[in-house]
């Protein structure tokens, strides 16, 4: 692809330097066919085949400060081996020789440059590796490459936990908990109360559907969490008996002719939910103990409980619905007893994924991540949740704590937005002492950091990168943050050479015209400066996300980049209300998700095409899928003077009948603010051109949205498409088909074109 893509290119100049010297000689503009072409090479699955080492995946060695990593090469790829304490890094064993041993025991041809092991260990203190190829089991010995098969150790039943001294078997059957022991096979039974939807141990599986011809059968699988000396478990009991269901109509069952329906239990805002509540069960003893909090709502789980180091105690944490508060609590391991060690509250919401909690070494302390200061930060409690102080303060958000070292009273974290002269989502890696007085970066170029740290050693891993800056990855020093390794960077000579141009980053004020919001552009790679284009609006509002890459990967590869291959500018801005900023700009879309930051997108286009004259703001489009599938029907509906073209997928376009935890925390709980934002009271506004779709058995969106989205739709007599594709769920983007359908619907009605008949996506079958 490339070379031919190249030849073209040669061409074209060929044919453009001969219109300068000839005027009769014509230019040939490029054919939707070869944009359609050039779009799919530039297709997620297929442009990250132009590129090696963009990512980059680190494997820790156990009890060491070593770990292991893959590079892709330009034959394949090779396994290196990082030392951490002589900080250098070497292949991590002969690959001609370890793919030599490989062939002569299977007796099949193994490729040096391909040898993709699975499941690779290094053995701590031996010269040894063990790992999986295909089906089998093999350990090698790299002093001198003898491979021998292991005799493949029998998978632990899905409704079986061992315990980590290998001696006991907790097991979940007949909705009840056993304890078996692994040496003579004696059984105990722990409970006998357990029945049906009112269970010990076994998670409900958000996948899991049944069929409403065979009804619910019992399969059970088992969550338990072992303390480190195998002397406990803690588990938690659903309570499932008042929860409601909701329905998927398969219309192409597997076989036969009759069609399939399936149900999954999924509470809505405000309706009864699945309970939660937490038992200890000793294995000495054969007793239990629940743990005295309330039974609450599965989905306001925060942290599971987790043992602390002497296995006397445990800690968890949960919200109540609404998500106004969120508690924490310490557990007596031997009565269930809980101490309230704090209590988080707010006036809107508290956002789950800011919540975080590490404990030091000795356990005389912990540090917890708060926005009750307006931005989230850092404080310091002791063992009983009494406050010490705060270790962050400023206006900067924390996004994750990475290492306590209480030794030097040191804390290692991940923060974005403390430089007021780079975009404030960059991530960058900092470490301040307990009291929070000095504080120094790790990290200190304006580009996003992907940090790895392990718990021994003196270094960390960091992979960074923008948007329009490829990624290299680099041991840094704990002490100073300087580079003391190159581990690799990316290459990307095949990109270039397919034409792929770097997005462009922005910044543009919001509306209110003072608040900095950010936002990349994608240029078709034929980008002609002298043309007008139709400008798309990537969007996906939910206050939980960025949607704008800040890493070079998720820069590259996405979909946008193959929407403006057809010739579009595809804008992507995060506006008022969306996830890691301060609180008060979080705030903005508290019971207010029907805003979808509409008014900040526009304001932000036209400042762009204020100094881009080749936006055409005349001919705007937007999509999204999921809660940006809401976002683009609710754009065309409430701005049709704007958006003209809309393709919205898997859409939620009516709160009310969304999963209970994502419409409870944004929105709160139901009242007049759900009708009100509801795209179904909506649907007689519509003017532009709008298209429906939605996987008949998406069980995260249900498909009745967009369903019941189509009927208000016929009741107001208005013109719109509705493709519904048979046997897929909420994953849509890589359907061939709604890739073309989206394509085609774009160029059709906003670029004004007409696509290629039938154009088949075939490297995505």
């Amino acid at each position: 692809m490339p070379n031919n893509y190249s030849f073209k290119m040669k061409t074209k100049r060929l044919f453009f330097s001969l219109a300068l010297l000839f005027a009769t000689v014509p230019v040939l503009a490029q054919s939707t066919f070869e944009r359609y072409q050039k779009a799919e090479q530039f297709l997620p699955k297929n442009i990250s085949k132009l590129t090696r080492n963009v990512n980059l995946r680190v494997h820790p060695v156990e009890e060491t400060s070593d770990f292991w990593y893959k590079l892709q090469t330009e034959t394949g790829e090779k396994y290196y081996y990082f030392d951490g304490e002589n900080i250098q890094s070497e292949e991590a064993f002969d690959h001609l020789k370890l793919a030599a041993s490989l062939s002569e025991l299977t007796e099949n041809q193994v490729n040096p440059d391909s040898l993709n092991l699975q499941q690779l260990v290094f053995i701590p203190g031996a010269n040894n590796i063990e790992f999986t190829l295909k089906t089998m089991s093999f350990q090698t010995d790299l002093s001198n490459y003898k491979t021998i098969k292991k005799e493949k150790e029998k998978p632990t039943p899905k409704n079986q936990s061992v315990s980590p001294d290998k001696k006991w078997i907790a097991e979940v059957r007949e909705y009840n908990l056993f304890l078996k022991n692994a040496e003579t096979g004696e059984e105990f039974r722990l409970t006998d109360d357990g029945v049906e939807k009112y269970e010990y141990a076994t998670p409900l599986s958000w996948y899991k559907l049944v069929d409403e011809s065979k009804g619910d059968e019992y399969d059970p699988s088992i969550s338990v969490r072992w303390s480190g000396d195998s002397k406990k478990f803690v588990t938690m009991r659903l309570d499932r008996r008042e929860v409601g269901r909701l329905f998927l109509y398969q219309s192409l069952p597997d076989s036969g002719f009759r069609a399939k329906v399936w149900s999954y239990e999924r509470a809505l805002p405000g309706e009864p939910a699945i309970t939660e509540e937490y038992y200890i069960f000793d294995v000495e003893t054969k007793s239990k103990v629940r743990i005295n909090v309330e039974p609450f709502a599965d989905f306001t789980s925060s942290i599971f409980p987790t043992w602390m180091n002497k296995d006397t105690a445990l800690y968890f944490a949960r919200f109540t619905r609404g998500y106004q508060s969120v508690d924490m609590f310490r557990v007596n391991a031997g009565t269930g007893e809980v101490k309230t060690l704090l209590t988080d509250s707010s006036k809107t919401m508290i956002e789950t994924q800011t919540v975080s909690c590490k404990w030091t070494e000795d356990e005389s302390e912990f540090f917890w991540t708060s926005e009750r200061d307006g931005w989230n930060h850092i404080y310091r409690y002791d063992k009983d949740g009494n406050l010490l102080n705060q270790v962050t303060k400023g206006n900067f958000v924390v996004r994750e704590i990475e290492k306590i070292d209480t030794e030097n009273q040191l804390v290692y974290f991940v923060a974005s937005g403390v430089e007021k002269d780079t975009d404030p989502y960059y991530r960058k890696l900092y470490v301040t002492n307990f009291e929070g007085s000095v504080l120094t970066v790790l990290t200190t170029d304006s580009t996003d950091h992907q940090i790895w740290m392990p718990e021994e050693g003196n270094y960390f891993v960091d992979s960074y990168s923008r948007a329009d800056q490829p990624t290299d990855h680099v041991v840094r020093s704990l002490k100073d943050g300087q580079i003391i390794y190159r581990l690799a960077s990316a290459s990307l000579e095949p990109l270039f050479d397919a034409g792929w141009k770097f997005p462009e980053p922005f910044k543009v004020k919001a509306r209110d015209g003072e608040t900095d919001i950010y936002g990349l552009i994608f240029y078709p790679s034929d980008f002609d400066s002298t043309k007008t284009y139709p400008v798309l609006d990537a969007t996906y509002s939910g206050p939980q996300a960025v949607r704008t890459p800040k890493t070079f990967s998720a820069g590259y590869n996405n979909y946008d980049v193959s929407m403006a291959e057809l010739g579009f500018i595809v804008i992507t801005i995060d506006g008022l209300g969306t996830a890691w900023r301060s609180k008060a700009f979080h705030n903005f879309s508290y019971k207010n998700l029907g805003d979808i930051g509409a008014e900040d997108h526009i304001a932000g286009m036209r400042q762009l095409a204020k100094t881009r004259p080749w936006m055409d703001l005349e001919r705007v489009g937007i999509y999204g899928h999921s809660a940006g599938g809401y976002d683009a029907a609710h754009a065309l509906l409430t701005h049709p003077e704007f958006y003209k073209v809309a393709v919205s997928s898997a859409g939620n376009h009516d709160h009310r009948i969304a999963k209970a935890w994502w419409p409870e925390q944004y929105m709160g709980m139901p009242g007049d603010h759900y009708d009100e934002q509801s795209n179904f009271n909506l649907a007689a506004n519509l003017e532009g051109k709008l298209l429906l779709v939605h996987g008949d058995m998406d069980n995260n969106v249900n498909t009745t949205s967009s369903l019941r989205m189509a009927a208000e739709l016929i009741k107001h007599n208005k013109d719109f498409e509705l493709l519904i594709i048979p046997n897929r769920d909420h994953g849509l983007a890589d359907h061939p088909y709604f890739i073309r359908k989206r394509w085609d619907y774009f160029v059709k009605n906003l670029a004004g074109e007409e696509p290629p008949k039938e154009y088949e996506i075939k490297s995505y079958k």
